[in-house]
């Protein structure tokens, strides 16, 4: 008499068991891919409300984007920071800044630098970059992004050998609202203090 055994279905046959191997890691795949697309945000435009981020001075105070434009119109300069040298062009721009400095405060703005780079040393870079500068007035503060945290957020990261960000400036309204932006894909081509009070005047 042949006995017929019974499988239960409960119970996974090995094709079964490779199968969801196989679909697990396939998920996981993605949830990687959809984690580090995720790390990259898309360029706000004019007219959209800014992003906020939080990042900490060469000599460690946090500061908060929010916390630096509430109640005031905000110029957001973004750096090529350290790309393995200090950057010229950058060194120009936030002393053409810093003459200014007295233009944006009668005009009740403030303005906030990101010093982008490589981790490592990073904050003394930032300390040696201020040094071409004369002391940096009340309400112009450079904060150092690195680990791209900004950078990347705001879909600014030059991602070649030799760069860190496109250099870019942003102008805030009182609301935190974006009322101009350029973005530089050179070196050069940077927003001046000039043409970012004439904005702030237009608007």
């Amino acid at each position: 008499m042949r006995v017929f055994g019974y499988r239960s279905r409960s119970t996974p046959t090995a094709a079964s068991v490779r199968f969801h191997r196989k679909m697990g890691g396939v998920l996981v795949a993605l949830c990687a891919l959809f984690a580090g697309m995720s790390a990259f945000g898309e360029t706000p435009a004019v007219g959209a409300k800014a992003l906020d981020f939080m990042l900490s001075t060469p000599t460690g105070k946090t500061v908060t984007m929010f916390g630096e434009q509430r109640g005031h119109g905000l110029v957001l300069v973004v750096l090529r920071g350290f790309p393995g040298y200090q950057c010229p062009y950058c060194v120009k721009q936030v002393h053409d800044f810093v003459d200014h400095a007295s233009d944006f405060a009668a005009k009740g703005t403030r303005v906030l630098l990101v010093y982008p780079g490589p981790p490592a040393d990073l904050d003394q870079q930032a300390k040696e970059f201020l040094e071409k500068q004369a002391e940096l007035p009340s309400n112009i503060v450079l904060v150092t992004d690195p680990d791209y945290k900004m950078t990347n957020l705001y879909g600014l990261r030059w991602d070649a050998p030799h760069e860190t960000a496109y250099p870019s400036t942003f102008i805030l309204d009182k609301k935190g609202m974006i009322v101009f932006e350029k973005i530089s894909h050179s070196h050069g081509d940077r927003l001046s203090a000039q043409d970012a009070l004439e904005h702030l005047a237009a608007n």
